[in-house]
């Protein structure tokens, strides 16, 4: 099944981060398609993939801030499955202080050639750093932000 245009005329050339994944068998549910909650955990490891590998030193278990998830949401526009490898694009849409809010999209990965892939699923993601601690808001952290920064549209 192709996937119908997405809002806005987005495609995969609109994410500026692309992060590879693989499906599981058991993430197709009794019709045979991706599950709908398997989205939100690719969502959730291309965003922490993304920042674990390209901030350096970063040890999400012993530093002082959290990124926690204040929002989250998934419109689905096309049936993706086992085996189908994907791609997760990724874009900031709003960095502020605290919380930064992603765009997100799952697709089939592009094969040699293409030039855009079509959005099976499109999705937003706010994370809001806190404290450890307090669960109080914190500045983002100024390597996270940095990262964060190179992804803006």
């Amino acid at each position: 099944m192709s996937s119908p245009p997405a809002p806005e005329g987005l495609t995969s050339q609109d994410f500026p981060v692309h992060w590879p994944v693989l499906t599981r068998w058991a993430d197709n549910d009794m019709f045979g398609h991706l599950n709908n909650a398997v989205y939100y955990q690719l969502f959730d490891t291309a965003i922490n993939g993304w920042i674990a590998a390209n901030v350096p030193d970063l040890d999400p278990v012993a530093m002082p801030e959290l990124g926690v998830v204040a929002e989250s949401g998934c419109r689905f526009l096309g049936e993706l499955g086992f085996p189908d490898r994907l791609a997760v694009g990724l874009a900031v849409t709003r960095l502020g202080r605290s919380s930064v809010t992603y765009r997100l999209a799952v697709f089939r990965a592009p094969s040699a050639g293409d030039t855009a892939a079509p959005l099976a699923a499109l999705g937003h993601w706010v994370h809001v750093y806190v404290d450890r601690s307090t669960r109080r808001p914190v500045p983002i952290p100024e390597g996270i932000r940095a990262l964060l920064a190179t992804a803006q549209v």
